[in-house]
């Protein structure tokens, strides 16, 4: 997908913008290693599945996501009225994403998958209740 209304600012924000990574964020460590500490065993980053799953939980039919609160739109009404510079770039952006997202959801949920998705802010905030609720349902598969 194209975003034709970018403009790079600079070849400092052109450089920062190309090293973000993808996969393997802090937010996916911290929780990988959280639900490896429990000993859960999983697949990461799954290409053959939709949207690229973070975490796959394949014997549960279960799928986790770690969303960057800002790439995913985490409060996206309050948020985009605060972007100063590429507005245009950034509001097509995010919303393309959002828009995503939504889509991947529904694709693995027609597969059969639950899908759990975390914020970024939740990770960092709150790991052990996420890790809590990622182990209560791969633990609960006999019980579906």
């Amino acid at each position: 997908m194209r975003f034709d209304s970018f403009r790079s600012s600079s070849k400092r924000a052109s450089l920062v913008a190309s090293s973000i990574k993808s996969n393997d964020t802090n937010p996916e460590r911290v929780l990988r290693s959280e639900l490896w500490r429990r000993g859960l065993r999983y697949r990461k980053n799954v290409s053959s599945l939709p949207g690229k799953p973070d975490i796959v939980f394949r014997s549960a039919m279960l799928v986790v996501f770690c969303d960057g609160d800002f790439w995913h739109g985490y409060e996206w009404e309050s948020r985009k009225n605060r972007i100063k510079s590429n507005r245009a770039y950034w509001i097509e952006k995010i919303e393309a994403n959002i828009r995503r997202d939504l889509k991947t959801t529904k694709q693995l949920e027609e597969m059969g998958f639950r899908v759990v998705r975390f914020w970024e802010h939740e990770i960092a905030g709150r790991l052990e209740e996420c890790g809590d609720v990622v182990e209560r349902m791969v633990r609960s598969v006999g019980s579906r």
